[in-house]
C-alpha cells in the first residue's frame, strides 16, 4: 500500500520542465521584489514554497536553513538555490540561483553605470550624502545583533576584540584571521577527539591569493564593455571573487572587510568614497548585499568585469549546495565544525566592526561641517531605527536618500 502510495506521490508531480518553469518565475519574482536583508529573502521563500505551494514540509525548510546558516555565502541566495535543488536537482538549483540573483545584478550595473557617468553631479552627490550614513548605521545595527547573539562568554569578546585591533592596526588579511580564529575556537572549545589539527594544516597551506596589479594610483573607470581590460583583469577578478565568495561567513556584511583591504588599499580598484557608495547600491537593490562586486566589477572591467565578478562570487553557493548540502544535514552537528565557528563567529564581529570605522570617516567627514553634521545625525536616527524600532533595511535606504536630496538642496 505504502508503495503505490509513493508511485502516485511521484507520477503526481509536473514534469521536470514545468517545475524548472515554476522555479524561475517565482525567483525572478522574489528577485524583483527582495526588499529587506536576508531574513526578509528567507520568509518569502518559505511563504510561496511551503506556505503556498506546498512544495516542503516545515522540517525539509528549517533543515535547508541550518544549512545555510552554516555554510559560508549569502544564506538567503543559498536558500533560493537549496529549494530550486530539492524542487528540480542541479537544474533547479540553477534555474533558481540564477533567476534570484539576476534582477539585482541587471539593477547594479545600470546603477553602477549611472553612478560613474554622472558622478560629481550635485544631485547623486547629494542622494548618496543620505544614503551612507544609512549603510553605516546597517553595518553597526549588525554588528550589534551580531554581538548579542554569538557573544555569549568571555573568549569570544577576546577573540572579537584581538581581531578589531589587529584589523585596525595591521594589514593582516581577514581571512587568515578568520582560519585562525576557527583554531582558536577548537582549542577553547575543544571536541571529543583531538585529531582535528592535523587537517587544517594543508587548509591553511591551500588558501588561494589573489594574483593582481598593485598600484599606487586608484584605477581609471573602464569603458563600458571593458573589452580593452577584460583580458588582463579576468583572472584576477574570478580569483579574487571566489576566494571572498568561499568566506562570507556570518552573512553577507561580512563581505566588506573582505572588499575593503584589498579593493581599497592594496589593489587602488576604488577610492574610499566609491567603495562606501558601491556597497550603497548593493544595500538599496533587492538581492544580497554581496552584489555589491558587480559594482567593483563594472568599475575594473565594464559590464564584462561586473558578470565575471558576480559569477565568482555566487559559484561558490551554487557548488556547496549542490555538492555540500546533502552531506551538511547529516553533520551540522559535529563538534568540530561546532568549534571551530564559535571561534570564527566573533571574529566576523571584530573584522566589520574594524572595518566599519574608516568606511564611517569617509560617509561622515563631508566637504562642509554642516553636511558632516547632517551625515551623522541621519546615521544616528538610522541606527536607532533599527535597533530600538527595528525598521527594515528597505524603508531606510530610500528614507536616506530622500533626506539626502532635500538637504543638499538647501545646505
Amino acid at each position: 500500500m505504502n508503495q503505490q502510495s509513493n508511485h502516485k506521490s511521484i507520477d503526481s508531480q509536473p514534469r521536470l520542465s514545468a517545475r524548472l518553469l515554476e522555479l524561475a518565475q517565482l525567483f525572478l519574482k522574489l528577485g524583483l521584489t527582495g526588499f529587506g536583508g536576508p531574513q526578509a529573502h528567507i520568509a518569502m521563500i518559505h511563504d510561496e514554497s511551503v506556505v503556498q505551494r506546498g512544495w516542503f514540509t516545515e522540517e525539509e525548510f528549517l533543515a535547508g536553513v541550518a544549512v545555510c546558516e552554516m555554510l559560508p555565502g549569502p544564506a538567503s541566495t543559498q536558500m533560493g538555490i537549496y529549494t530550486g535543488y530539492l524542487r528540480g536537482g542541479i537544474l533547479g538549483a540553477l534555474v533558481a540561483g540564477i533567476c534570484f540573483i539576476l534582477p539585482a545584478f541587471v539593477i547594479v550595473l545600470t546603477l553602477s553605470w549611472a553612478y560613474f557617468r554622472f558622478q560629481g553631479i550635485p544631485q547623486i552627490e547629494n542622494l548618496f550624502l543620505g544614503i551612507t550614513p544609512v549603510v553605516i548605521a546597517i553595518i553597526f545595527g549588525f554588528c550589534w545583533k551580531l554581538a548579542k547573539r554569538a557573544i555569549t562568554d568571555y573568549p569570544g569578546i577576546a577573540i572579537a576584540i584581538t581581531v578589531f585591533v589587529v584589523t585596525v592596526l595591521f594589514p593582516l588579511n581577514v581571512l587568515w584571521q578568520f582560519l585562525l580564529a576557527g583554531m582558536v575556537g577548537l582549542v577553547i572549545y575543544p571536541p571529543a577527539s583531538t585529531a582535528w589539527l592535523v587537517p587544517l594544516v594543508p587548509l591553511m597551506q591551500m588558501l588561494p591569493h589573489t594574483m593582481a596589479m598593485v598600484t599606487s594610483k586608484t584605477l581609471t573607470l573602464s569603458s563600458f564593455w571593458g573589452l580593452e581590460r577584460i583580458q588582463e583583469y579576468y583572472l584576477t577578478l574570478t580569483i579574487f571573487f571566489l576566494k571572498v565568495g568561499s568566506f562570507i561567513f556570518g552573512g553577507g556584511l561580512v563581505i566588506i572587510p573582505l572588499l575593503e583591504l584589498e579593493v581599497v588599499n592594496q589593489f587602488h580598484w576604488l577610492t574610499p568614497r566609491e567603495f562606501i557608495d558601491g556597497v550603497a547600491i548593493g544595500e538599496f537593490t533587492p538581492g544580497p548585499v554581496v552584489i555589491t562586486a558587480a559594482f567593483i566589477g563594472y568599475k575594473v572591467a565594464g559590464a564584462l568585469g561586473a558578470l565575471i565578478s558576480c559569477v565568482a562570487i555566487f559559484t561558490p553557493s551554487f557548488l556547496f549546495i549542490m555538492g555540500a548540502a546533502p552531506l551538511l544535514v547529516r553533520i551540522r552537528q559535529n563538534p568540530w565544525i561546532r568549534s571551530f565557528l564559535r571561534g570564527v563567529t566573533p571574529a566576523v564581529l571584530g573584522a566589520i566592526a574594524a572595518a566599519a570605522i574608516p568606511l564611517a570617516k569617509t560617509a561622515i567627514i563631508q566637504d562642509t561641517p554642516v553636511r558632516s553634521v547632517f551625515a551623522l545625525i541621519v546615521a544616528i536616527l538610522a541606527l536607532i531605527a533599527l535597533v530600538r524600532f527595528r525598521r527594515p533595511t528597505w524603508q531606510l535606504v530610500p528614507t536616506g536618500a530622500i533626506l539626502g536630496l532635500i538637504a543638499g538642496a538647501i545646505i
